[in-house]
């Protein structure tokens, strides 16, 4: 039994980008400083951004976003801009 659904092949451009917020530090480090632009080159559509910029968890998984993803890309964005919520390890 599979508890889970794999994300449709159209949310692609939106893992990939919640990938990139989890792993490439660069990527995040613009993403906090131009998200709209970030998020316009990453291909997202509308209600994808809008999901992101809200970092509506809910919203994003429901557009087909991974929930690990989801969960790590806004952990290491929380970690990025409120250093003190974190202790560093």
């Amino acid at each position: 039994m599979n508890h889970y659904a794999l994300p449709p092949a159209g949310a692609y451009p939106l893992n990939k980008c919640l990938f990139r917020l989890k792993s490439d530090d660069g990527f995040r480090a613009r993403f906090v400083k131009e998200p709209e632009r970030v998020m316009a080159e990453a291909g997202l559509s509308p209600e994808e951004r809008a999901a992101l910029a809200a970092q509506d968890r809910d919203r994003l998984v429901a557009l087909g976003a991974h929930p690990y993803l989801v969960f790590m890309a806004q952990f290491r964005l929380r970690m990025e801009t409120d250093e003190s919520a974190f202790e560093y390890f």
